[in-house]
């Protein structure tokens, strides 16, 4: 346990050292731990060391840890998943962002599906930055019809992009595939959108990613280690 804190720390440090070196104030940045398959014993003790955020992949998986962490006041469960039509009321009702909204049939179950007395629901719309037909997203072309219609539901807010580049170790692309994303939320803000949050950044490109103007950066194996994958935790 006091390894998860340890490496936890270390994220910070190294999130710290980047905004740092990118003339940023890392307050600008959240980090979000990606504790996917991992128990809740893990989360709740990065909760009680102060950490608040974290983020899912799985539908059931993320109901089942808000109810065993009911406790904890003020966790903040960020869905960063695909979402299953026949999956979203799980995710409607127990996370407070999503990540991954590419298809307007998805944010309007979101919407329909949110408890009325919950505030709306966080969400960012997902880039296929890279061109990868492998990727979901939605193409940057596409984005302003898809924001746009987004806008119009009730217990939705669209606070920002989010993005997952190709797996490279060229930073040049990379860096081209960030700066896209940025572009494209000046853009909507421009057509009069308020958008505020870019989710891009993970374990092994955090740095470039904030140098390119990220404010969330998903982080799992960095913290929780390897994860290891079984039949009952890779269902949505």
């Amino acid at each position: 346990m006091a390894t998860i804190f340890t490496a936890l720390q270390d994220v910070q440090a190294r999130i710290h050292a980047a905004c740092t070196a990118a003339a940023r104030n890392d307050q600008e940045v959240t980090l979000l731990a990606v504790s996917k398959t991992f128990p809740s014993r893990d989360i709740r003790m990065l909760y009680e060391h102060g950490h608040r955020a974290f983020g899912e992949n799985y539908a059931q998986e993320l109901a089942t840890k808000h109810h065993e962490l009911s406790d904890c006041t003020g966790l903040e469960w960020h869905f960063i998943g695909p979402i299953q039509s026949n999956k979203t009321k799980l995710v409607a009702e127990n996370a407070a962002w999503v990540h991954t909204i590419d298809r307007f049939k998805i944010a309007e179950r979101l919407s329909n599906q949110r408890p009325s007395h919950m505030a709306a629901l966080n969400i960012c719309l997902q880039v296929n930055v890279s061109g990868e037909q492998s990727k979901s997203g939605i193409t940057p072309s596409e984005l302003l019809g898809l924001a746009q219609q987004v806008s119009q539901l009730p217990q939705i807010n669209i606070r920002g992009l989010m993005c997952i580049p190709e797996a490279t170790d060229n930073a040049t692309r990379l860096a081209k595939q960030f700066s896209t994303l940025v572009s494209l939320k000046a853009q909507l803000n421009q057509q009069g959108f308020k958008l505020d949050t870019l989710s891009m950044g993970m374990s092994g490109d955090l740095e470039l990613a904030i140098a390119s103007g990220s404010t969330l950066v998903r982080i799992g194996s960095a913290i929780f280690g390897a994860r290891t994958y079984t039949s009952g935790n890779t269902a949505q």
